[in-house]
């Protein structure tokens, strides 16, 4: 792209996020449009809540302020060399909505030309987007294709999926450049310490799309003999995340199963806490484990730093952890990242530009 050419693209991205601005502020602009594309989403994968979307559009308006993207790229000056567009390969993924948006506008800003394979889970949204994005720059409709299968003719791809869809990937895609995400989630140190309010915002990143994200937090780490009574009562406003049919499914399921093999847990209605070691937990279940110190414990983590997405702490511990090499993030706000928070922290339009 020339810079007239990245200005270019960069409007009419922000004046897609204009349009999803108007519309959570209940502006008429083509609302019927938006409210039936929202709904048939949901009435296809029943975890797409109208809340939940709504909470991804938010999140991918503020990408799309113009002086954010703006500021985005201008860290990537080689862009503007990058004159032949090459064809990328996406696999989305379906765990919540949209998650495959910022894969959406890396390659489309870098240059280059998105052939996706949507999730069976979320396969309505993002072509809705990229429909709107058309129709305000119409030059965008050569350079995005949905397909059924990706081609190994292409240039690179960029696969999200699970730990044994990876190995599938890997080998399916073992001659072309690529980026291959497997599972991870988020984790949340606490010390005990941590303020009502700071508890009530970890429930955010617990909940938050049902856990279902790679950046929910799956798991606590927390001092020897640490109380839960005050964290119980903090996340209470969340409880209506039981009013769910799948989520109270998967509640009910769990809770079950631990009470069959006879495991110890505690749960306050709508949410099973268990000590376990491993990272990733069941819907409706929160694992967690005790440490001994911040120093044994960012050790660990260090180890363990390709299963974690990010480290979610209070304000006042976030010096503790910065040689862990892990993204750390204030409680509340692991559902909040900005363009430069890549998934598995590779710097995706790095990776782009560097294609030949």
């Amino acid at each position: 792209m020339e810079n007239v050419e990245i200005k270019k693209a960069i409007h009419s991205f922000h004046l897609l996020g204009e349009e999803i601005r108007n519309i959570l502020n209940g502006k008429p602009n083509n609302q019927a449009g938006w409210e039936q594309a929202l709904l048939i989403a949901e009435q296809e994968n029943q975890w797409f809540t109208q809340e939940n979307i709504a909470c991804m559009l938010k999140g991918i308006a503020t990408w799309l302020e113009k002086d954010t993207l703006t500021q985005w790229l201008s860290a990537y000056p080689q862009i503007k060399e990058n004159k032949k567009p090459l064809t990328i390969g996406v696999v989305m993924a379906g765990n919540i909505p949209l998650v495959g948006f910022h894969d959406f506008l890396c390659v489309l800003l870098s240059s280059n030309i998105l052939h996706a394979k949507l999730s069976s889970s979320d396969k309505r949204l993002l072509p809705f987007l990229a429909n709107k994005l058309i129709a305000i720059e119409p030059e965008w409709k050569d350079k995005i294709v949905f397909v059924e299968k990706l081609s190994t003719t292409l240039n690179a791809v960029i696969a999200t999926g699970s730990n044994n869809t990876a190995r599938h990937f890997e080998y399916y895609f073992r001659n072309i450049s690529h980026i291959i995400r497997r599972n991870r989630n988020g984790i949340a140190i606490l010390d005990g310490t941590e303020t009502n309010e700071e508890l009530n915002a970890l429930g955010e990143d617990i909940f938050r799309y049902f856990g279902l994200g790679c950046r929910n937090v799956a798991k606590l780490y927390v001092p020897a003999h640490y109380n839960f009574d005050n964290f119980f009562r903090a996340i209470e406003p969340y409880k209506t995340v039981i009013n769910h049919n799948k989520y109270h499914s998967n509640y009910v399921y769990n809770r079950t199963i631990y009470l069959m093999d006879g495991k110890k847990f505690t749960d306050n209605g709508f949410l099973a806490v268990i000590n376990n070691t491993q990272l990733s937990s069941p819907i409706a279940v929160l694992n967690f484990e005790e440490y001994e110190s911040f120093e044994a414990l960012c050790k660990q983590l260090k180890e363990m730093k390709e299963q974690i997405q990010c480290v979610v702490v209070s304000k006042k511990n976030k010096n503790k952890l910065e040689q862990i090499e892990i993204p750390i993030v204030k409680i509340g706000k692991a559902q909040m990242p900005t363009l430069l928070d890549y998934a598995d922290g590779v710097d995706m339009m790095k990776f782009l530009l560097e294609q030949s």
